[in-house]
């Protein structure tokens, strides 16, 4: 892998450059598309190739289970295995810690903003989830599938993602929730950066670039001691990771304190981050890459993202409207379909409503991330 600096803004952090993989360039920033099992859901690759998609992240916990990592191996990896013979990233298995751990003991999310009336929750050092165990040596689960107990700690990780075949590859690490006390993030921290240094070890595909992962949480110190440790470590890019605090203004204050320390020559990426609204701001704390389920997610559930607003295909209004989703967009479902046939869809129940939804929200998504990236060409951000 190859990253190259085009343009650094004078205004911010921002900075264009372009991403050169086995597979193909990618022109950060960029946002990345969630293809959690090796699927975007809903649509194949092809139809997600049309929305200008440059870069997916999957999901190689998911993967495990099924259909598991020798399958995708024996099949060609994944680029092949589900036809998308564009950049790949696979995650660690890191944020599961997390989300079947204390995100879903608790019920809150990477920012806390999100889940009011958690405030008073506290993870202390000592605290034991109810489905996921935490080791000095990795993480047992119990599977969401069959129950069963499984482990995965740096160099299961490592092997697994080897096997899956994405270009770029995160390493292990512990996703904290932001309810979190100090002393439990310092000590979640110092095994954080014990198994990066195996995962650095253990990493053996020359044709994979593999990630640091930056934790802390949201405590100044703990996030610059953690950028400056796995910079130490040589990786090709860096991934900022772990709970974001009470609010994206917290969210902003991290990247702050991250990015200065690490090396300004390799990538960035920030995980599970990627609302409209968040996309020009990250980029101005000097992010590259950043993934989300957003535009999917809620075109499953009947939102469409355009220039005028979010739109709920739902309502009965639109059942009499001729027009597009978004008279300006030139994706193949606003090109094609109208606002009223797409609303019949979701009221019949019809799976196609959600795949004309999906395409139109990822064509736009990376619409707007173009127009940002046209931004900084021209000195405005």
């Amino acid at each position: 892998m190859e990253f190259k600096i085009l343009k650094r803004s004078t205004k911010s952090n921002a900075r264009l450059g372009i991403l050169k993989t086995e597979h193909g360039e990618i022109e950060t920033p960029a946002f990345v598309p969630v293809a959690t099992r090796a699927s975007v859901k809903t649509l194949t690759s092809k139809e997600v190739e049309r929305t200008n998609a440059q870069l997916l992240i999957c999901n190689t916990f998911h993967l495990h289970l099924r259909p598991g990592e020798d399958i995708v191996k024996a099949a060609g990896g994944l680029h092949k295995f589900m036809n998308w013979n564009r950049p790949l990233m696979t995650d660690s298995a890191g944020f599961q810690i997390f989300s079947l751990g204390f995100g879903a003991d608790l019920g809150v999310g990477k920012v806390l903003k999100y889940f009011p009336g958690k405030n008073d929750t506290k993870v202390e050092k000592g605290t034991v989830s109810k489905n996921v165990q935490i080791t000095d040596d990795g993480a047992f689960f119990r599977s969401p599938v069959d129950g069963r107990k499984l482990f995965i700690g740096p160099r299961e990780s490592i092997k697994m993602q080897e096997k899956l075949g994405a270009d770029i590859i995160l390493a292990f690490d512990e996703c904290t929730p932001p309810v979190a006390t100090r002393e439990y993030i310092e000590h979640s921290l110092e095994r954080t950066h014990a198994w990066a240094k195996i995962c650095r070890e253990a990493h053996k595909s020359g044709k994979q670039a593999l990630y640091g992962i930056v934790q802390g949480s949201h405590y100044k110190t703990l996030r610059e001691k953690s950028a400056k440790y796995i910079n130490s470590l040589g990786f090709e890019g860096y991934a900022i990771g772990g709970d974001m605090g009470s609010s994206k203004a917290m969210m902003w204050k991290i990247l702050d304190w991250t990015t200065p320390h690490l090396d300004e020559n390799k990538p960035r990426h920030l995980l599970g981050i990627g609302y409209l609204e968040d996309m020009q701001p990250a980029m101005e704390h000097g992010v590259d890459t950043f993934d989300c389920i957003v535009p999917t997610h809620y075109a499953r559930h009947g939102s469409a993202f355009t220039s005028v607003g979010k739109l709920n295909i739902r309502q009965t209004a639109f059942l009499t409207d001729k027009r597009p989703l978004d008279p300006k967009c030139k994706c193949e479902t606003c090109t094609n379909y109208t606002r009223a046939y797409i609303a019949h869809l979701f009221r019949a129940g019809e799976v196609t409503g959600m795949r004309l939804l999906t395409e139109h929200n990822l064509f736009y998504f990376n619409e707007y991330c173009a127009a940002l990236r046209k931004k900084i060409k021209q000195g405005k951000i």
